[in-house]
């Protein structure tokens, strides 16, 4: 699990190194296989046994002669097993004088095929030693003397069977009397000196050796002759400067009257040379990147604890799928006091508190499952330290899996949040008495409201008496005068009037601001196409003489509110663009909707009107304020005040753009709740709402 964890945390440059390391090996196998296949399927067969006398290797090519390709070397069967009894004696004497001298004659013997018959063969081998001078193994050339053997049964053929047989070879072979003059070559031999085997026939050994080359060889054609076999390999440079191996092996050919000449067998071993060079260079250089990685998987360990153990406001802590403490870190020991041999082997439950005081975590054993299940689990709640104090902790149980999925076990990574949590007890107490005094003015302000609307109410309605005897009065005054009378006095009583007039309109604003504070909504779906349609019909019928081009979008939504309020504040919106856009001689309205990023709708009213100062606009929607005198303008300065406050009663707000000249856009939202099907009300029913 440590390994894991380190191998997650480890550092860039090291993740690097890694892949080179991977790649480098990847290389090495793909050329490990091609010496493999090079050697699998030899002309010739290989062999490689131990001292116990067990088959370490064998290749593919003995494998189809013997009738054996299921053969399984990694099992290290006995080559007895495969040599025929008569010759188990003399196999054992090869390899010991392999083991003992370093070299021997080779060995002519019958191995048995998986038939049972034999098969006759020539064993020509070399010891393989460790850097201490162990014998390790040998490797063994064998090849196929069947031919041979029955050549020599046939004495009568013997010799054409013997070179037609031997010219078939990859190994040159030669054989040289006492006084080392050629008795015999097969093809290969003589193609390496540039002619025939019948002209080799008779030649001394000195016609076809350079003369540092027979320094080299002649003493051990000496020992050959005197009976001793040799075996031995020696190195030759190319003129393209390439360097050729030969494996050598002098045989005395011993006759009942002594010693007659030497065998000589020339085995070119370079490929197998350069494929074991090769193997061995890359069995070296995947050591050498082995043993780096493991020195940086060291390292980013060691960083990796370093970095766990100095953490001070955390810990970290390892525990298994059951929830038993696995490795327990000084991080671990320093938060909670408890050393590495106290917790290792412990329940994770140990380490909770036995009253958890508002703690939100289950119990321990569900904490376990939940972080198996989802990866990753928090809790929050108290922990117990050695010296029975505790602390509030906040931990997050992490499950560790491998490449597979397996789980290997959980991490936990806690830290001491007590000092938090001491100042969240205090911010609730001081949330709770701030909502205590919240609600408490929340109440006072609702019965401040009811008392302003009552008031508001009474006076508003208590004013319109006197108003109307004004109003009453002032008509009376002007029926009784005529055009002679005085035209000053005319004047100032039409201005009586008209002030009356006016004064009653807003006291009527002033009722309805204040009855749209208390009236109670009457929710329903309201498709808004229908409902614009009555709202602009009458605002047609009272402006006849207007050229006004209406755009309105045609997928206009249902939405959810009041019908008869909507209505008015359409209304109040709309009559505002037809009062601003009087003076253009083309006036344009545009009406439209979008979805609102943050819920619900957004719905504007565009006209190309006069416009207005949008910065000196503070009082925009506030009863009885306007932005053009009233000379210019008729009005009472109700209508966006009330538009706005039907727009809030439905959980929306209102908001202009718009600058001097330039024309106005009115802004509202209205909240999506999930509508009903939209209904189809008849523009008769949507007329009567608008007027």
């Amino acid at each position: 699990m440590q390994a894991n964890a380190s191998t997650d945390q480890a550092e860039p440059g090291t993740v690097d190194a890694t892949v080179v390391a991977a790649r480098r090996i990847e290389e090495l196998e793909q050329a490990l296989a091609r010496a493999q296949s090079l050697y699998e399927q030899a002309p010739c067969g290989y062999l490689s046994i131990d001292a116990e006398l067990r088959v370490v290797n064998i290749n593919q090519t003995l494998k189809s002669w013997l009738g054996i390709p299921e053969f399984d070397a990694s099992k290290k069967p006995l080559v007895m097993d495969l040599v025929e009894p008569e010759w188990h004696h003399a196999m054992q004497i090869h390899v010991n004088e392999l083991s003992e001298k370093g070299s021997c004659e080779p060995l002519n013997m019958s191995i048995r095929r998986a038939d049972g018959s034999p098969l006759h063969v020539m064993l020509s081998s070399a010891p393989v030693f460790d850097a201490d001078g162990h014998f390790l193994y040998c490797n063994s050339m064998v090849q196929d003397t069947s031919a041979l053997k029955a050549v020599e049964s046939q004495p009568a053929k013997r010799d054409g069977f013997l070179q037609s047989i031997t010219d078939r070879l990859p190994s040159r072979l030669a054989y040289y009397d006492k006084t080392l003059t050629c008795r015999f070559a097969n093809k290969a031999q003589a193609d390496r000196y540039g002619t025939t085997p019948e002209r080799m026939l008779g030649t001394p050994l000195s016609d076809v050796i350079r003369p540092e080359a027979m320094a080299e060889i002649l003493p051990r054609v000496a020992n050959a002759l005197n009976g001793h076999a040799q075996t031995f390999e020696i190195e030759r440079e190319q003129g393209n400067g390439l360097r050729e191996v030969f494996l050598l092996n002098y045989t005395p050919d011993l006759q009942p009257s002594g010693i007659e000449g030497v065998f000589i067998e020339v085995q070119d071993i370079t490929d197998r040379k350069r494929t074991e060079e090769f193997v061995l260079e890359a069995n070296r250089d995947l050591e050498e990147r082995v043993r780096e990685h493991s020195a940086e998987l060291f390292q980013s360990e060691q960083r990796y604890r370093l970095m766990v153990d100095a953490i001070q406001d955390y810990c970290i802590y390892f525990v298994d799928a059951e929830g038993v403490v696995t490795d327990w870190t000084e991080s671990a020991q320093r938060l909670h006091g408890h050393t590495r041999a106290q917790m290792v082997g412990k329940p994770y439950q140990d380490l909770l508190a036995a009253a958890t005081g508002g703690e939100d975590e289950v119990d321990a054993a569900q904490v376990m499952r939940l972080a198996q299940t989802h990866g990753q689990w928090e809790t929050r709640g108290w922990r117990l330290r050695d010296d029975g104090s505790r602390f509030w902790a906040h931990t997050v149980l992490t499950a560790l899996r491998n490449e597979a999925g397996e789980l290997q076990g959980l991490s936990a990574i806690t830290r001491d949040m007590t000092a938090a949590k001491s100042l969240e007890d205090v911010m609730n107490d001081l949330n709770r008495e701030l909502e205590k005094r919240v609600a408490e003015r929340t109440q006072q302000l609702v019965a401040a409201n009811k008392d302003l609307d009552v008031f508001s109410h009474m006076v508003s309605h208590d004013l319109r008496a006197p108003l109307r005897h004004i109003s009453s009065f002032v008509s009376l005054l002007l029926e009784h005068m005529d055009e002679t009378s005085d035209k000053l006095a005319l004047q100032y009583l039409n201005s009586i009037a008209r002030s009356s007039n006016r004064m009653g309109n807003m006291i009527e604003g002033l009722l309805e601001y204040s009855r749209l504070g208390r009236v109670t909504l009457d929710t329903q779906a309201v498709p808004l196409a229908p409902l614009l349609e009555g709202v602009m019909a009458h605002l047609r019928g009272e402006n006849p003489d207007r050229a006004i081009e209406w755009v309105i979008e045609e997928d206009l939504p249902v939405v959810r509110g009041d019908a008869m309020l909507l209505a008015q504040a359409w209304g109040n919106l709309l009559s505002n663009s037809v009062k601003y856009t009087r003076p253009r001689e083309k006036a344009r309205i545009e009406i439209g909707w979008k979805v609102n990023p943050v819920g619900g709708r957004t719905f504007y009213v565009r006209d190309n009107g006069v416009g207005f100062d949008l910065q000196k606009a503070h009082n925009l929607f506030v009863m009885f304020q306007r932005q053009h005198h009233s000379m210019d303008f008729q009005g009472t300065g109700t209508g966006l005040a009330l538009a706005q406050r039907i727009i809030e009663r439905h959980g929306g707000r209102i908001w202009a753009e718009t600058e001097l000249g330039e024309g106005c856009t009115f802004f509202f939202t209205l909240p999506f709740e999930g509508l009903e099907p939209e209904l189809d009300f008849p523009k008769s029913s949507m007329a009567e709402l608008t007027v």
